[in-house]
């Protein structure tokens, strides 16, 4: 780990951050702003779309520009400037414009560690390095629970944005004068495109599963977690349940990544924990109230299961072409942060068609399970292939 490995790295734990602490400050914006349920689903699931949008132009700058400018440029200018907006803002609609230019300045983070791990460090450990990555980044996971609320009591939500604001613009700052761009690759054929990429076979059968991989996990952590426990539960236990959630990302993150040299295997490895994930958001969905433990525990495992994002990277990248790894890796999270949009926008309004309470929960967890359970039909059809 260099300087500027580090640097984005922090950058990583901001974006974990982003994704995750409007489950923490849902009573105070519901207060000040009359946020409700639906609001928030749809300003979280701004910020998933404003991040995937933003995938396919990353990676063309990535593999053009190259990693140093694209996730400073745009970490400071939207990320710090959206972050900022949000601390000021006095209606709904600042929030959701907020929301998306804050997904825009995440956009970046994640590919350009990625890309660099793709063009420097050897292939056989992409998916250690990526799951380290992600289980150290998924501190702000952690940040944007019982810390969060502390600082929120301490400085009031607004002080405690617009100290983000100012840390996201000093970490900006920081990835530009310390991030090295990779050596220009020495492969002098055909550019190509995303075309490209799309005429792989393999593709088909991974993308579908990158989709929806993630979208439990970061849709209850982000958002749903909170008020689920709120309203069944008592609103005290909101961080501390979130909390354990966020830990259990992180270790899953750390537990998926030297897997595929365990076992041999990429594809099983994922496939299976997708299948206990889509278990216990059905037994969720059969029992969804269960008791504040098991509750827990059952949430906690969904985060867990639901940390194959960068085993499932790797599977994909291993099917790319050098020249193609920014816009490859870039197309993956297009497909698995534009899943968990999809799903922020799908659930609210299924939640209020569902009547709300008890009922909107238990739709929600069956939603989640029926998604696992088609992408893992489809993953099954996908080629095995290990570095």
């Amino acid at each position: 780990m260099n300087a500027g490995l580090v640097s984005l790295t922090l950058a990583y734990v901001l974006s974990q951050f982003y994704r995750a602490f409007l489950a923490v400050l849902a009573p105070d914006l519901a207060v000040d702003l009359g946020l409700g349920p639906g609001d928030l689903s749809r300003a979280s699931g701004y910020w998933f779309l404003s991040f995937a949008a933003l995938q396919l132009p990353v990676g063309w700058l990535l593999d053009r520009v190259g990693p140093r400018r694209t996730a400073a440029g745009l970490l400071g200018i939207c990320g710090g400037g959206g972050a900022a907006l949000f601390a000021l803002a006095q209606a709904p609609w600042q929030v959701e414009v907020a929301m998306v230019l804050i997904g825009a300045g995440c956009a970046p983070v994640l590919m350009a560690s990625y890309y660099i791990f793709a063009r420097v460090y050897p292939v056989a450990v992409f998916a250690t390095l990526a799951g380290v990555l992600i289980g150290v980044g998924s501190l702000g996971n952690i940040a944007a629970s019982v810390p969060l609320g502390w600082a929120a009591e301490t400085l009031g939500w607004r002080g405690a944005m617009g100290f983000l604001a100012a840390a996201t613009m000093l970490v900006a700052l920081a990835c530009h004068l310390l991030v090295r761009d990779p050596a220009p690759t020495d492969d002098t054929g055909p550019r190509g495109s995303l075309l490209d990429l799309l005429k792989i076979p393999a593709m088909w059968a991974i993308l579908p599963m990158m989709m929806v991989n993630y979208a439990p996990a970061a849709g209850l952590r982000g958002l749903w977690a909170g008020p689920y426990v709120a309203d069944i539960y008592d609103p005290a236990f909101v961080g501390r349940v979130t909390l354990v959630m966020g830990v259990a990302m992180i270790l899953g993150s750390f537990a998926y990544g030297p897997l595929d040299r365990v076992f041999g295997t990429r594809k099983w490895i994922v496939f299976t924990g997708n299948l206990l994930g889509a278990i216990v958001c059905g037994l969720l969905w059969l029992v969804p109230m269960p008791g504040l433990v098991m509750a827990t525990v059952a949430l906690a495992l969904i985060g867990a299961f639901g940390s194959s994002f960068p085993m499932l990277v790797a599977h994909g990248r291993s099917f790319f072409p050098p020249r193609l790894v920014g816009r490859g890796v870039t197309l993956m999270n297009l497909f698995g942060i534009g899943g968990v949009g999809v799903m922020q926008f799908a659930t609210g309004p299924l939640f209020e068609r569902a009547g709300g309470g008890i009922a909107g929960y238990q739709a929600l967890f069956g939603v989640f399970a029926l998604a696992l359970l088609l992408g893992c039909l489809v993953y099954a059809f996908a080629p095995d292939k290990t570095d």
